[in-house]
């Protein structure tokens, strides 16, 4: 089955040409770029990663940080993880325990697990404190299918369910919510623009030439479709053929779904695109997110989770360590093709993306981009103490 014949053709005539260049190198993009992080969900951790009351998980992004945590009712809420006395970080720790109070490490300001304050240390130094008042800031959260999801600000984007509401019969066979940790979170930097990742995990195309071990997976299996709403669903369907790849030979072999999953699911890895930055991807054996977030034009932070299911036997304890490996290979070839891409930003010789029609995914994502941001329309390089003020004539003038 072709490639070609799985995709949903772009209309004739589409722009071909992506972003431009100078957009993967500047600073003062960069900053309007940041505010797309902050008002779109992001996926912070999954349930499992706190599962009784007190622990926590910290999750930080372009200079905010929030906590996750169970509170005392076992309920999980989400907080600024920002002490209202001074803005010190109530938590230092990536994850952990506080037994029934969050203790500001600064002043010894204690909160209670629900956010309200319990105390100021040496409170005759203070005026009376309303304890709500001074409660911890919440931060907007909500759960998928046990990932938990957090936005910093108010954005365009509807509900989390609202969002992903198309591919909810789909997602519910795999039972993600009962699923439990593996390794813990992975990160790593990368010395590319956060959009150089975007533009290669966004399309297929480079499958067959970049990533032998997915090829010999699903080859021309693979379904790839555009941005719609701000998701996207892709799928790789497992060949018939044994496979070539030790680790891929192995893991058809071995791949033993949960019991539960639909049959038309038992050989598919399937793969959720969120808008700006996030990926969930589903396998018979596990789910995971990975997502990127940028610390400057030209460095960026991978981060990643993946979840099992408690029950695993050891047939499934073996095609999910396959699985990983073909992943591992996977993300450090991608590395390298957004390094080799996003430096050639920088040079003259380059004239733009010229897309396949097996890339409209990447031009649709673009088009979101450009939707919130009009300055991506601009071909010719503009200053950067420009680039703001243009950009919002360019949002007034669409009015």
């Amino acid at each position: 089955m072709d490639n070609a014949k799985n995709l949903k053709f772009p209309p004739k005539g589409w722009d071909r040409s992506g972003l431009p260049g100078w957009t993967y190198h500047s600073s003062a993009l960069l900053d309007l770029e940041i505010e797309i992080f902050k008002t779109h969900w992001q996926v912070a951790c999954h349930i499992s990663d706190i599962p009784n009351i007190g622990d926590f998980k910290t999750f930080d992004l372009c200079g905010e940080r929030a906590i996750i945590l169970r509170d005392t009712n076992f309920e999980i809420k989400a907080f600024h993880n920002i002490c209202r006395h001074r803005g010190s970080r109530l938590v230092t720790n990536d994850q952990g325990t506080c037994k029934n109070a969050l203790i500001c490490p600064f002043h010894g300001w204690v909160y209670n697990l629900d956010g309200t304050l319990r105390g100021a240390s040496q409170p005759k130094s203070f005026p009376p404190l309303d304890k709500n008042q001074f409660s911890l800031r919440p931060v907007e959260y909500e759960i998928w299918h046990g990932f938990v999801f957090v936005r910093f600000k108010k954005g365009p984007q509807p509900s989390v369910k609202e969002l992903l509401n198309k591919y909810e019969r789909e997602a519910s066979g795999y039972k993600m919510s009962e699923q439990i940790p593996t390794d813990g979170f992975w990160t790593e930097t990368s010395p590319v623009n956060w959009k150089s990742i975007r533009d290669v995990d966004n399309e297929g195309y480079h499958v067959a030439m970049a990533h032998p071990a997915l090829q010999d997976l699903y080859g021309s299996n693979y379904y790839g479709d555009s941005y719609e709403d701000g998701v996207s669903r892709s799928e790789g369907k497992f060949t018939a053929s044994k496979g070539r790849h030790w680790g891929v030979r192995n893991y058809k072999k071995f791949s033993k779904p949960h019991k539960d999953l639909p049959m038309e699911s038992n050989q598919t890895w399937i793969y959720y695109g969120i808008f700006p930055n996030s990926v969930i991807a589903i396998t018979p054996e596990t789910s995971l997110f990975y997502q990127e977030f940028p610390v400057s034009t030209d460095e960026s932070i991978i981060r990643s989770a993946t979840y099992r299911y408690p029950n695993e036997d050891r047939q499934q304890k073996a095609a999910r360590y396959l699985a990983s490996r073909i992943d591992r290979e996977t993300v450090v070839e991608d590395k390298q093709l957004t390094i080799w891409s996003n430096e050639s930003m920088l040079s003259d010789a380059f004239d733009g993306f010229y897309l396949s029609d097996l890339e409209y995914g990447v031009k649709t994502y673009h088009d979101h981009l450009r939707a919130i941001l009009p300055i991506y329309n601009i071909t010719e390089t503009p200053k950067e103490s420009e680039i703001k003020e243009l950009n919002s004539s360019l949002i007034k003038s669409k009015r």
